[in-house]
């Protein structure tokens, strides 16, 4: 069992557990995830670990309402506890070496590209972040990302905070700008990192982009997080979760990722009627 830390809403559908799980905290790096049960009848869900404290043996993950299971993990309460937490699990990010990069964060994406981030400030390099979301309601980790970032860009596509716009749009300024970037990493809705990739190939930028929000068992078992990088099939869960972002089939992921939305939020609407009967 786990024990429940704290419980933050950054905002009406994403939510930061801290979580007693020294084990996994001694052990983790950047870029890794970990799979949860919230009791012991509850689904196995991947969620990336956004920061950790070896020290005090805590790790911390992010999460948005997506499914039956984000609902019920999302009523946790400090002092609650988790079934199950196996992990970490991944290879970690590649962060050293590096003398300036961009990290770009779409949405809850941005929970996965925080602690990357964090690491290569950590290691030396010049960071700068581009962060985006549809509306001010739903701007996360704003403070956390401007604490390591030389530059910071926040963009919305209603212009509601910060510049209206899409990432691209900040990335490809910063280009022309004459900014020469090592590598640029990019997670997101896959929409989001299809275009960044395809702006970096224009400019000859290595980029990577983590496959995290595809995932579902997190085992290679299930195929889910099945990925065509160049002439290679991977998964992301065992091969990943980054991969070179100019090599990825992305039209082919996203025709996959949309088999089951009408069902699990069916799943939800269901779970969500039975807990408040």
């Amino acid at each position: 069992m786990y024990k429940v830390l704290e419980v933050e809403h950054l905002n009406p559908t994403v939510t930061r557990l801290k979580v007693e799980a020294p084990e996994v905290a001694r052990k983790a790096l950047p870029g890794q995830f970990v799979i949860v049960r919230t009791d012991e009848a509850g689904e196995r869900i991947p969620l990336t670990i956004s920061n950790y404290d070896r020290g005090l043996g805590h790790i911390e993950i992010i999460f948005q309402i997506v499914g039956s299971e984000t609902f019920l993990l999302d009523r946790k309460k400090p002092g609650d506890y988790l079934s199950d937490i196996a992990g970490p699990l991944g290879i970690a990010s590649e962060t050293q070496g590096k003398n300036k990069v961009a990290v770009v964060g779409g949405g809850v994406g941005c929970a996965i590209a925080l602690p990357v981030a964090r690491q290569f400030a950590q290691d030396g390099a010049v960071v700068h972040s581009i962060v985006g979301f549809r509306t001010r309601d739903l701007v996360i980790l704003e403070d956390e990302f401007k604490d390591f970032s030389a530059e910071f860009r926040m963009m919305t596509d209603d212009g509601s905070y910060g510049q209206k716009g899409l990432v691209t749009n900040a990335l490809e300024e910063l280009i022309c700008a004459g900014h020469q970037y090592d590598e640029v990493f990019a997670v997101g809705p896959v929409i989001m990192m299809k275009f960044v990739a395809q702006l970096t190939k224009q400019y000859k930028v290595k980029t990577k982009v983590s496959m995290n929000p595809i995932m579902v068992d997190g085992t290679g078992m299930c195929g889910a997080c099945r990925v065509q990088v160049g002439s290679e099939t991977k998964f992301a869960c065992v091969h990943g979760p980054d991969f070179d972002g100019h090599l990825i089939d992305y039209d082919l992921l996203m025709r996959r990722n949309t088999q089951y939305r009408d069902k699990e939020q069916a799943n939800v609407q269901e779970v969500g009627m039975v807990c408040n009967a």
